[in-house]
């Protein structure tokens, strides 16, 4: 068979050229445009700390590795923790423990019992005083035999805060509340650690913001000619640009440098909390710039045989690679059927458990015609906008598994190559020269391309939480995380937009050593109907000791056995977590959540429910929610639900609505649009729920996402 060349043009971008004719290549590549720096003030979520035996383990789970626990700030009461020993009437006596604290706060301060804690400490208020007489209270306590403790009830700081990347404002893409691919939530669970992916592309130009992410790769383009560095195949994957005359190859037309293989580097792995640039979504994990695209595109040899090299095979004339990459990022294509060539490299590589991540291609068309994304064994991935809708460009079909945001620096109507809405674009690392590399810089990119590293970051932070993972339980979880594209997608998108947390939470991650409990699943009972539960453990020290949090009334579990059993006695559903504690010393835990929905006799009734309390909705704003709680309802909603919708609001086209079910899957019931702008919204939606249990919190979601008109929801009603 032919050697085809692939390119980043064909079918997975367009590259804007200062030239008019521009030329359809990389994904949109967005040339001269200035990235402005502009901070994101970081969310820091405040919670008050009991540092006190048992609580203090709990608590530091919570606390930042740079932000230490702080007193209670200035202008606030002051507050300690005092845990008296058993023996002392204050232990048990709220009043004596009050007694206690005016005495020896006399003089010095207010001495409130505000509460006892759970731990049976007394929380004293000691009021607006300096830290010098919290000091003398404290050892004031301390000389007093009948204190077991005392300490100050200290301020903890959240984890999760945004990071500080100054750029990190623009990466709507990460965490979007409209069409981002929820990322943030992920990284108290996983950061990439340990993990390399390998960018199949253009190669690495240098960039402050990945430098430290990057191990060792190879240039695998063999034509002298293509390779636009003076050699053939070597050690250096630098990319030296590649930016060609018309008469260099086939493609007819000049064209600028494209860093593509940064761009796409930079997604997946940039530094994060550095103070630089932008915020990666695997930030931990490790980039191995595989070189394949030069001036001219790729060959279907050298990209076959990088495939190979880069999950750990062997490839004649070139070194054995020492760091083998777990995850495979290929952001190109061409128009044809999937190679043999290239399907035996991606089972070679499917083999040696690397999973394999393909753009689906930009031409609007199936992506059954475009390889290697049409290949079996590969997570082929579609694009979205900021809108959550299918990107004009992008490939769709049956074989597309996932969606993830791709972005759009231009409507479908501008001219190829133009400019207008860089904002909607994904913003990321590349090279600001048009030729040979000189500075760097940050721009925003649109395509299947920018698409692809998206979900290849996902992957690594699921490998990094379980790096036993196959490939095959790498895309069934994918794809069974994924939410509802929150606009509209002809064609086919797979299973809906990726969302990162879902999926990162769904991976089972275990350490050496550690308990692992076996979920058994969603169950469902009915009330006065003996209900049995199973539940395992292993790793870990047996036997087990085992608890359970939320289980309904008239169940219990067995602590030997872990057996959950017993007559329920009320019709609800059930978050139920049960743990094992193994034997060793330290113990280790392990855990599994899942439903139990108890139905009530006889089947019973699910009415209509309404709720008619005003709903503010803020101008171009957050999104607000309004709740109807269904409770006694049996087994799943109807297929053919209603959602009566009452909102008052100008121009109602600026509206979003979601029905969101209990489990926080959304349904959308109507999209915003910009030439709607009667009043009002008074609407009927039918709705299949057939997949969701009628009982829990049922949440109407609006959201403004135009400026100038107000309103708010009136009322609405559901019926399951």
């Amino acid at each position: 068979m032919a050697d085809r060349q692939i390119r980043r043009g064909d079918g997975v971008g367009e590259h804007p050229s200062p030239s008019p004719s521009g030329v359809p290549r990389a994904d949109v590549l967005v040339e001269g445009i200035t990235v402005k720096s502009i901070s994101r003030k970081a969310l820091a979520a405040t919670l008050v700390g009991a540092a006190v035996a048992a609580g203090a383990v709990a608590l530091s789970t919570l606390t930042s590795a740079t932000a230490a626990p702080q007193a209670q700030p200035a202008g606030q009461s002051a507050r300690i923790i005092v845990g008296y020993r058993v023996d002392a009437s204050a232990a048990l006596s709220d009043a004596a423990a009050t007694q206690d604290a005016e005495s020896k706060t006399r003089g010095r301060g207010q001495g409130k019992l505000l509460r006892r804690l759970s731990t049976g400490g007394a929380l004293i208020d000691l009021g607006k005083v300096d830290s010098g007489t919290v000091d003398s209270v404290m050892a004031e306590y301390r000389k007093d035999p009948k204190v077991a403790y005392v300490e100050p009830d200290l301020m903890m700081q959240a984890q999760a805060v945004d990071p500080n990347d100054p750029e990190y404002a623009k990466q709507w893409d990460l965490f979007g509340a409209t069409a981002g691919m929820n990322v943030p939530g992920a990284w108290d669970q996983s950061t990439g650690s340990g993990v390399t992916v390998a960018v199949i592309d253009t190669g690495y130009v240098a960039h402050s913001d990945l430098a430290a992410q990057v191990v060792p790769g190879y240039d695998f383009i063999s034509d002298v000619n293509n390779a636009n560095d003076g050699n053939g195949r070597d050690s250096n994957s630098a990319d030296p640009g590649d930016w060609g005359a018309a008469s260099d190859c086939f493609l007819g037309k000049d064209h600028n440098s494209s860093w593509h293989g940064t761009h796409v580097a930079g997604t997946i792995a940039a530094q994060t909390n550095n103070n630089n640039g932008i915020a990666g979504i695997a930030y931990n994990a490790k980039i191995q710039p595989v070189r394949v695209l030069g001036r001219c595109g790729g060959s279907t040899g050298d990209i076959a045989d990088a495939i190979t090299w880069a999950s750990g095979g062997t490839v004649s004339g070139v070194p054995a690679n020492p760091t083998p990459a777990k995850v495979i990022n290929m952001s190109l294509g061409g128009q044809a059927a999937c190679a043999t060539t290239y399907q035996n490299a991606i089972n070679g590589a499917v083999g040696r458990g690397t999973t394999v991540v393909i753009a689906a291609g930009n031409s609007n068309m199936d992506v059954a015609n475009f390889t290697p994304a049409n290949c079996n064994n590969v997570v082929a991935v579609a694009s979205s906008n900021r809108q959550g809708n299918r990107a004009f460009y992008s490939n769709y079909g049956a074989k597309i598994d996932v969606t993830a945001p791709g972005g759009q620096v231009r409507e479908e109507s501008d001219p190829a190559g133009s400019v207008t809405t860089p904002q909607h674009g994904i913003l990321s690392t590349v090279n600001a020269s048009l030729t040979s590399p000189t500075t760097e810089t940050l721009k925003p990119y649109m395509g299947t391309s920018m698409a692809a590293p998206h979900v290849a970051g996902v992957v690594a932070l699921m490998l990094a939480k379980k790096a036993t993972l196959t490939p095959a339980e790498v895309e069934s979880l994918l794809k069974a995380n994924t939410r509802p594209l929150p606009g509209t997608c002809t064609g086919g998108c797979g299973s809906g937009l990726v969302d990162t947390t879902k999926t990162v939470n769904a991976v089972s991650g275990t350490q050496p050593g550690a308990v692992t409990v076996a979920n058994p699943g969603n169950k469902t009972g009915t009330v006065g109907t003996a209900l049995t539960i199973t539940n395992s453990a292993s790793g870990g020290t047996s036997p087990y000791s085992w608890s359970a949090t939320g289980l309904p009334a008239g169940l219990s579990i067995n602590s030997g056995t872990g057996t959950i059993s017993g007559t329920p006695s009320a019709a609800g559903t059930s978050n139920v977590t049960v743990t094992a504690t193994d034997s060793s010393s330290p113990a280790k835990t392990g855990s599994a959540s899942f439903t139990i929905t108890v139905n009530p006799t006889g089947g019973g009734t699910c009415t209509a429910q309404t709720n008619g309390a005003d709903v503010s909705i803020p101008d171009a704003g957050a999104a607000v929610t309004s709740t109807i709680t269904m409770s006694g309802c049996s087994g799943n909603a109807s297929a053919t639900a209603k959602v009566e919708v009452h909102i008052k609001h100008t121009w109602r086209g600026d509206l979003v609505i979601d029905l969101v079910a209990p489990d926080g899957t959304a349904y959308r019931l109507k999209n915003s649009s910009s030439s709607d702008s009667a009043d009002n919204v008074d609407a009927t939606y039918t709705v299949n729920l057939s997949s969701e249990v009628r009982n829990g919190a049922w949440k109407l979601k609006v959201q403004d996402v135009a400026r100038y008109d107000t309103g708010n929801i009136d009322t609405w009603t559901l019926t399951v």
